[in-house]
């Protein structure tokens, strides 16, 4: 009897211990699925702040880039203008009036270019930021003419004055000068607009515009024709103009050639300034 109750009370220990054991490994089973989640919940979190900062320093790299690219840009954006023609056309003149709203004591005959970058002096009283300009007063003396290849990759417009007043006794010298200027490569492949500025037109027997531009575009005619039959190494130009078979007009430059009227010695040179600001914005 005494054996028989020993048996049930191991058998019952037994049983008590397998329940004990089946439960313990049911807690530790319990416990265990919330630590993985933590795990699994600190591994999504780490991705999500590393995906959070590649997507910052790329954002970034971008913007770094873009003003990289936009001040590079803008460095590249001339505003250079030149003033060329015959000497005594206004040249000098025009360039004192544009920079100081005065004519320096008259005509004056450059032998070196003035060079300077300034705020149109029409401009000098307005409020808020102006971009300045650059203007080149180019000597237009036959030996110092070469001097302009030395300016023209940085233009970005060319004014050609010309005197209206006495203009028919220079107008084969006008037309071979605006003719060396529209056929060089830079002008061309840069499309640089030119404006004929008739200078002194204040005086009665100056010239109209219309007149000047209509002689010079005749003049500019015979010269291509007569250079275009000249061989190839002789021909000082570097590019041809106009149509052939047709009479050459301005209108066929790959260029904008335009004309206006200017007294660069009484100060009325609003259009030329207009012209100016059109190829450099304030």
């Amino acid at each position: 009897m005494v054996t028989m109750m020993m048996m049930m009370m191991m058998s019952l220990a037994t049983a008590a211990e397998e329940e004990a054991a089946a439960e313990e490994e049911q807690v530790s089973s319990s416990v265990s699925s919330p630590r993985q989640w933590d795990s699994w919940s600190k591994q999504l979190q780490h991705e999500e702040v590393a995906l959070f900062f590649t997507f910052i320093v790329l954002f970034v790299t971008l913007v770094f880039f873009y003003f990289v690219i936009r001040v590079a840009f803008r460095r590249k954006v001339s505003n250079t203008i030149l003033l060329v023609g015959l000497s005594d056309a206004g040249k000098t003149t025009l360039f004192y009036q544009l920079r100081d709203g005065s004519a320096h004591q008259g005509s004056v005959t450059s032998m070196e270019p003035n060079d300077d970058e300034f705020i149109l002096h029409s401009e000098s009283t307005k409020k808020g930021k102006i971009k300045p300009v650059h203007i080149i007063d180019v000597p237009g003396h036959a030996r110092l003419r070469p001097k302009l290849d030395d300016f023209l990759p940085k233009a970005c417009g060319l004014v050609f004055v010309v005197d209206a007043l006495d203009f028919m006794p220079h107008l084969r010298s006008a037309a071979e000068y605006l003719y060396e200027v529209l056929t060089k490569t830079v002008v061309a492949r840069k499309k640089i607009p030119v404006l004929l500025a008739c200078n002194k037109m204040d005086k009665i027997t100056a010239h109209s515009t219309d007149f000047i531009r209509k002689q010079l575009e005749k003049e500019i005619n015979k010269l291509r024709l007569t250079r275009s039959a000249i061989s190839s190494a002789d021909v000082t130009s570097e590019i041809s103009l106009g149509v052939e078979g047709e009479p050459f007009k301005f209108s066929q430059c790959v260029n904008q050639v335009s004309t206006t009227e200017m007294s660069a010695l009484n100060g009325q040179v609003e259009e030329v300034e207009r012209f100016i600001r059109e190829q450099v914005k304030p």
